[in-house]
Parts: structure tokens; C-alpha cells; sequence
């Protein structure tokens, strides 16, 4: 089975400064579309599932559908809990068999954060799992205001935070976030190198949709070994059903539509994953 670990597919990633595509999906034809564009292309994936969607879905159900699909790639992947502040669930799915979580507790106190997270890595070890932590929360586009660099923490307090917790990656906050952007973010690409030469751990990147090729490869070889793409993900799910559906709008056949989308999201995919310089990086 290419089932790996989390820890396992970045720190190869982090070693040789290649991004791994961390895709957040939806639903079963969107996973099934990010693995079959990752085995194509013989490239490391991670699939990434909102405590939203698993809520929706179901755990038991969702770790089903993965269970269904990723016994059939042929390349190593992970499945990763994205931004959840609920220890209920980061348990539940643990020892159903998520590879990682992100523990999100940014709006407490980095104490507090600090506390549970050392806790959550406990817990995460006990079935081999990893943990990405943060201490500063991200937000959408549409709440940026420019004050956002007031709310960084100091370099200081992340060390702490890293080597205290012992988490696997760390997601900072440099100017990015969540959603499209409206115009290219002004991204402290500097604070990436400083957290990584401080710790030694990869960084993970959120709110990658938008962002410029040529920011991608520098924050890559920066160390952000993780690169999440969720928002780029839906808009080609949705769009192209629409979009289908706008081309037959008296044809309502399930599977025709289906196929259209399945063909977006495997493009979107294919083009993260040759813009991350993953595509030909897998080991089994």
C-alpha cells in the first residue's frame, strides 16, 4: 500500500526543496481525480480533507472513500486533517487513520496553543501520526486589511513553540491567506528562511491559490515543503459543472457531468504538481 507518512513525504520533499501538492477535497470524485492525477504523473500527493466536509461526510465514510482509492496509486500519499481547533475530531480521525492533522488553535492564547498542541503530538504518536501546528490564524482574502504583519509573532516565540511541541511542519503566517486573491500578495518570503533555519522543520503554506509561479519556487526553496490548495480545487469542480451544464442545459446526465469535472480537477491538479517540481519525485 502507498499509504506513507505525512512526515515521511515532506521530509524527503524538504531535503531536496520540492513542494508536495496538499489538494483539499470535496468529495469522492475529487479524490479520486488528485490521486489519479498524482499517479500520472509519479508525484508524492497529499490529500487533505476540512473538518467541514468530514462533518458532512461522515469519518467513517470518508476514510472509506480513501481506503477505496489510495490502495490503487502506485505513488506515495498521505491523508491529512486540515485546520481543526476540535480535539474531538483531531481524536476521531486519528485513530480512524488520518496520517496528520493540523491542530488549529490560533485563536487561543500561544500558551494555551502551546499546551494542547503538546498534547495533540502525544496523541498523534501513539498511531504514527503527525501534526502541523500554528500560532497565527489566516484568514480570507476578503478580511485582509494590511494590518496583518501587527499579529506575526516574534521568531523567538515560534521556536519555542516548534521545539517545545515537537510538531512535524510548522504554517506561518506571511502575508497570505485563504480565498482568491484581488491582486498578488505582498508575502514575507524572508520570515519562511528564518523559521526553517531556526527549527529545521519544513514549513507549510496556505492560501497557495493565486500566488505567482515564481513565488511558489521561491517559498519551495525556502522550505515550504507543504503547499495547500484548496480554493483553486472548487473553483474547477464547480465551474466546470457549470460550465457543462450551461453548454447541455437540457441534458441531466449525472455521469456526463461527472466526467467533465473529473477532467478540470485533474488538470488543476497536474498543473500544481509540475509548478511544485514534484511530478517524477515518487519512491514506490
Amino acid at each position: 500500500m502507498p499509504v506513507v507518512p505525512t512526515r515521511e513525504i515532506l521530509s524527503r520533499a524538504f531535503a531536496e526543496r520540492y513542494g508536495v501538492a496538499a489538494f483539499n477535497v470535496v468529495n469522492d470524485l475529487t479524490m479520486e481525480a488528485v490521486l489519479a492525477a498524482a499517479d500520472e504523473l509519479r508525484a508524492p500527493v497529499i490529500i487533505q480533507t476540512s473538518v467541514k466536509h468530514v462533518k458532512m461526510t461522515g469519518i467513517d465514510a470518508m476514510y472509506a472513500i480513501w481506503m477505496a482509492y489510495a490502495p490503487r496509486t502506485r505513488v506515495p500519499v498521505a491523508l491529512h486533517l486540515d485546520h481543526c481547533p476540535e480535539r474531538e475530531v483531531i481524536s476521531a480521525c486519528l485513530a480512524k487513520g488520518w496520517n496528520s492533522v493540523l491542530f488549529d488553535a490560533s485563536k487561543l492564547t500561544v500558551e494555551e496553543n502551546k499546551r494542547q498542541c503538546i498534547e495533540v503530538v502525544a496523541e498523534a504518536r501513539r498511531y504514527g501520526a503527525d501534526v502541523e501546528g500554528e500560532i497565527e490564524g489566516f484568514k480570507r482574502t476578503e478580511e485582509m486589511t494590511g494590518s496583518e504583519a501587527e499579529q506575526v509573532q516574534s521568531l523567538d516565540t515560534v521556536v519555542d513553540f516548534v521545539k517545545a511541541t515537537n510538531v512535524d511542519v510548522f504554517a506561518p503566517a506571511i502575508g497570505n491567506a485563504h480565498g482568491t486573491y484581488k491582486t498578488a500578495p505582498k508575502l514575507d518570503a524572508q520570515r519562511v528562511t528564518d523559521i526553517v533555519k531556526a527549527t529545521g522543520v519544513p514549513v507549510a503554506l496556505h492560501g497557495g491559490t493565486g500566488m505567482s509561479p515564481e513565488q511558489f519556487s521561491d517559498l519551495i526553496a525556502r522550505g515550504c515543503a507543504k503547499v495547500n490548495i484548496s480554493t483553486a480545487l472548487k473553483i474547477a469542480f464547480m465551474k466546470s459543472g457549470y460550465d457543462y451544464m450551461t453548454a447541455h442545459p437540457d441534458q441531466y446526465d449525472p455521469p456526463s457531468i461527472f466526467t467533465a469535472q473529473r477532467t478540470a480537477v485533474m488538470d488543476m491538479a497536474r498543473y500544481h504538481i509540475r509548478l511544485f517540481g514534484s511530478e517524477g519525485k515518487a519512491w514506490t
